[in-house]
């Protein structure tokens, strides 16, 4: 997952992959901010998206499907993390037939939250 291009690009790495847990960090850059400190709200978006599509896979059995996609993504951005990385903890709340249903936090190093997310995400 992380091997594809723009996933690549970004830098991310994970700091735990458990069944339905997963955390990803994100390593402070300034070129992924809005002013050199504080990021921008796409990159914080496209992190999240990741960890849940992570925890999604992380208890998915492929024999079920491979093909995916993210179907919806609310984000609500509640503060900033300026200068520090980005980890985005996200776990799985409900797996039916095709879709997986995942909850996400992004806080700076300290716990202090950024954003909080829910996702649902399809694999077929």
């Amino acid at each position: 997952m992380l091997a594809t291009p723009f996933l690549a690009g970004l830098g991310l790495r994970f700091e735990r992959f458990e069944p339905d847990d997963v955390v990803l960090r994100l390593a402070f850059r300034p070129e992924l901010t809005n002013d050199g400190q504080r990021y921008h709200g796409g990159v914080v978006a496209a992190v999240m998206d990741t960890a849940g599509a992570a925890a999604a896979w992380s208890n998915h059995d492929p024999a079920r499907g491979t093909r995916a996609a993210t179907v919806a993504m609310t984000v609500q951005y509640v503060g900033s993390a300026p200068g520090q990385d980005l980890v985005c903890a996200a776990r799985t709340i409900r797996r039916a037939r095709e879709l997986i249903f995942t909850e996400i936090h992004a806080t700076d190093p300290g716990g202090n939250p950024v954003a909080h997310g829910v996702q649902t995400y399809r694999i077929a």
